[in-house]
């Protein structure tokens, strides 16, 4: 019997839907893939940008605030001057020497999770 594992998706805790959205949409630019909930009951949400895809939850059981995720990119310079261009008046993030001779900018979304756009060092 083989086994086939998926890919990992991380839950990251939120604490304002509106805010979240902000952040992941339209500083990020991720879709919306589905979202649940609704009034009082805890939401849940899927945002994707490209392979990447995070799941964001206002319930106290899902993830800790402070949480960090590591995600491996190519195109780090680009995605820096996508994201400076937008002028998002929270975060101004550099790119700065990371693991293993790699690259890293790291974000801070609205609950202090941390996202950290890693590029490996580029052999040959």
């Amino acid at each position: 019997m083989d086994i086939s594992l998926g890919p990992v998706v991380p839950i990251l805790r939120m604490f304002d839907v509106d805010t979240a959205r902000r952040f992941y949409v339209d500083y990020l630019g991720c879709a919306v893939d589905w979202e649940d909930g609704t009034g009082d009951r805890p939401i849940y949400l899927q945002v994707s940008r490209g392979p990447l895809v995070l799941h964001l939850s206002s319930n106290h059981d899902d993830g800790t605030p402070g949480s960090a995720v590591l995600i491996e990119i190519a195109g780090i310079d680009a995605l820096h001057a996508e994201l400076a261009a937008k002028q998002y008046p929270f975060l101004n993030p550099g790119i700065e020497e990371g693991p293993a001779d790699g690259r890293e900018m790291q974000l801070i979304d609205p609950s202090s999770n941390r996202l950290r756009f890693y590029e490996r060092r580029r052999t040959g």
